[in-house]
């Protein structure tokens, strides 16, 4: 090391030495500095100095220097500068009252660790319930994904995600299952079951219920009346946030006609329009006014969302698409940030005739559960975006979906006959599941229904003789009544209002012992795949129902139903599982239960 590196080194550590000084202590005589100057420095003291000062920097306590006229080599492993300016340690001296340097200096150490303060909504996996007890399950439909683009963005950085933040409905349902269309558009959809042996315990029987909206192609989509509620806040700043969200933003713009119209409202400790209503035709000023976002300040989500709800019931289209699209990491910390108070605000406002999208972006901050349960409350959908590809089959490939509502509060309600069936359980949907009478009750709120989207759940069944799942009643079991449907595994009943509509219509049909297939070689290729996703997902939850149903055989069924895949997305699921099977230590050794 050089003398001029030296010197610079020893006024750095001498400086820092000062600032956890109490009140009465004394510098340190100018020969001893002198001395000390000429003295060898070891690369710990320099690597602790660099850190003390990176630290203070990290968190505001300090302004950041000027850059030095050349450049000072970095400590080995560190991507910091090394501050060696004499005017600059004296400057990190002078910038707090000495008597509380030592104790800001050690909040500071704390502060400038990683945080980790994602959000995920604790919901325990649906139990096992006796038909003859509880003969009767109700839920509401669930079409959001933004589970499963979470997952993929956790495996993709090499962890596994945490347990609460795998909804298994959504990684069932980000994919496209080919079910058959409706004949018509009345009624919007049409519903297909299928039943065969579960993979995971061939003891039980697996019914798929596939719901498929009709389709419509985009232009001939009603006019659009949307605004784009983006958070602007300093916790936006980021590659995988703002910078992100902008060009996703412009994929949809692109795709707008003359007759839709956006807008543009930011929040971050105020709400403010950037952009008034614009034709979609007007696509390089919207553009523009995208490019202009920058980052900066806390976030008043509350106040923002208010403003948006009141331009979209402004310019609201009878008959058309009424948006608002809330795209944030979720990190509200001004204004209205009580979570049920947002939910509050968000139900209200959805009495407008107003829907709402959320779409999520970023890590370490991201608020999962407020941006899913918003969505939920606001009669809409919710996309994670991790990459602009995700960004592209959310707002361009699947933009009639995201947008168009065609069917609204749709509930499933499946009433199983006690007489056939011992036990069964719903996969997924924990914290869509409403009691029995919500179902007639046309006050209740459900999942929405877009154009041409998907919608499945799963039910693990154990008819009476398999071996049920759960040990029998010690004092025996409540008798089942005898009954004329004998035939019958269950019967299907599906309420859904029209859009414009608060009155529910109903459909029903029954579900038959002899759909049932004897084999997965006599299965389609959606039950398949829907079944290696329902299983995958409850691997990374914990497995409690797989057995030893584990990564491999997961794998080997995505496999036999691949299929065409013209986009790559059941490719990549090959792949995250793939992925998972290595990060998961639990499941050497433990795969072996035969898909029959």
């Amino acid at each position: 090391m050089n003398r001029c590196c030296t010197s610079s080194c020893w006024i750095l550590i001498a400086a820092l030495w000062l600032l956890g000084c109490s009140p009465s202590a004394e510098t340190p005589p100018p020969e001893k500095a002198a001395q000390a100057a000429r003295s060898p420095v070891s690369p710990a003291a320099v690597e602790q100095a660099r850190r003390e000062v990176a630290a203070r920097q990290a968190v505001g306590a300090v302004p950041p220097p000027p850059p030095p006229a050349s450049p000072v080599p970095a400590a080995a492993g560190s991507g910091a500068p090394l501050v060696a300016d004499a005017k600059m340690a004296t400057n990190l001296a002078a910038s707090q009252p000495v008597g509380q340097q030592a104790d800001a200096l050690q909040t500071l150490r704390a502060a400038s660790e990683p945080t980790d303060r994602e959000q995920y909504a604790h919901q325990d996996d649906n139990p096992v319930k006796r038909a003859a007890e509880q003969p009767v399950s109700t839920f509401s439909i669930d079409v959001d994904t933004g589970s499963y683009a979470n997952v993929r963005r956790f495996l993709n950085q090499g962890r596994l995600p945490p347990h609460d933040a795998v909804r298994v409905e959504e990684l069932i349902n980000y994919f496209d299952y080919d079910y058959p269309l409706p004949d018509s558009r009345q009624p919007p959809f049409r519903v297909s079951t299928e039943l065969a042996p579960t993979p995971w315990n061939p003891q039980t029987l697996l019914l798929a219920i596939g719901i498929k909206g009709y389709e419509l192609p985009k232009t001939q989509l009603p006019p659009a009346n949307l605004v784009f509620l983006i958070d602007v806040s300093g916790s936006m700043e980021s590659s995988d946030k703002l910078e992100l969200l902008k060009p996703a933003l412009k994929l949809l713009t692109r795709q707008l006609r003359a007759e839709d119209k956006v807008a543009i409202v930011v929040y971050a400790g105020a709400a403010g329009m950037v952009l008034e209503p614009t034709p979609g035709s007007q696509k390089a000023k919207i553009e523009a006014a995208l490019d202009r976002l920058s980052a900066g300040g806390s976030t008043n989500g509350g106040a923002g969302i208010q403003l948006a709800y009141r331009l979209a019931r402004d310019g609201f289209v009878k008959g058309g698409v009424n948006r608002v699209i809330l795209a944030t990491d979720g990190d509200f910390n001004v204004g209205a940030v009580d979570f049920e108070g947002l939910k509050n605000l968000v139900e209200t406002q959805r009495k407008s005739g107003v829907a709402l999208t959320t779409l999520g972006f970023g890590a370490g901050n991201y608020n999962d559960r407020l941006m899913e349960q918003l969505a939920d409350a606001g009669n809409g959908n919710y996309a994670y975006i991790d990459t602009l590809q995700e960004a592209n089959k959310v707002l361009v490939e699947q933009m009639s979906a995201t947008l168009l509502t065609i069917a609204k509060d749709v509930k499933i309600q499946v009433e199983f006959n006690p007489a056939v069936v011992a036990e069964y359980r719903l996969i997924g949907y924990e914290n869509r599941v409403l009691q029995r009478e919500d179902f007639n009750n046309d006050v209740v709120d459900a999942g929405d229904i877009g154009a041409g989207h998907t919608v499945t759940a799963l039910y693990e069944i154990a008819l009476k003789g398999s071996g049920a799942l759960s040990d029998s009643l010690r004092y025996g079991q409540p008798k089942a009544e005898d009954t004329p449907h004998g035939d019958e595994i269950a019967f299907l009943r599906l309420r859904y209002k029209q859009p414009d509509s608060d009155s529910s219509r109903l459909l029903e049909w029954p579900i038959r012992r002899d759909q049932a297939a004897k084999d997965w070689q006599a299965t389609s290729e959606r039950f398949r795949f829907a079944a290696a996703v329902a299983g995958f997902g409850q691997l990374l939850r914990g497995g409690r129902y797989t057995g030893r149903f584990g990564y491999d055989e997961v794998m080997a069924l995505a496999r036999s139903a691949r299929g065409a895949d013209p986009y790559g997305y059941r490719g990549e699921f090959l792949t995250l599982v793939g992925l998972a099977r290595s990060l998961d230590p639990g499941q050497e050794g433990e795969s072996g239960q035969a898909i029959r």
